[in-house]
């Protein structure tokens, strides 16, 4: 299937299948044309990467995720390692998220938001 088939039935744009290309992840054939010619294979590694970018895993953990997933020798071990510590990278970034939400909504309540020229956002901001 040519990359606007395959786009559509990965769920991720055409651009993201080129680019994907381009840096390895998947290698279609290729037509007489020129057109890149998607197979099966190269359907289910891109919903794989589709699924796995979603989860918010970066393009070297997708890397070393389809290897892992194409090595029927692999250990569980590897997987949930990576698996493990992207999950450690969202918890810390929940925990400044929070901090932040703590502090914005602590300083919009502060706030007076009439006319005055008095902004406790803006002090907070230039110290």
């Amino acid at each position: 299937m040519i990359v606007g088939q395959a786009a559509k039935q990965s769920g991720l744009p055409a651009k993201t299948l080129r680019y994907y290309e381009e840096i390895g992840l998947v290698e279609p054939q290729r037509l007489e044309n020129g057109y890149r010619d998607y197979d099966d294979e190269d359907l289910a590694r891109l919903k794989f990467l589709g699924r796995a970018r979603s989860l918010g895993f970066s393009i070297d953990d997708c890397r070393t995720l389809l290897s892992l997933c194409d090595d029927e020798q692999r250990s569980s071990r590897d997987v949930k390692a990576i698996a493990s510590a992207h999950l450690q990278r969202i918890e810390q970034k929940i925990a400044e998220l929070e901090t932040m939400k703590n502090v914005l909504a602590r300083l919009v309540k502060s706030c007076h938001g009439d006319e005055r020229p008095q902004c406790p956002i803006l002090d907070e901001l230039t110290r």
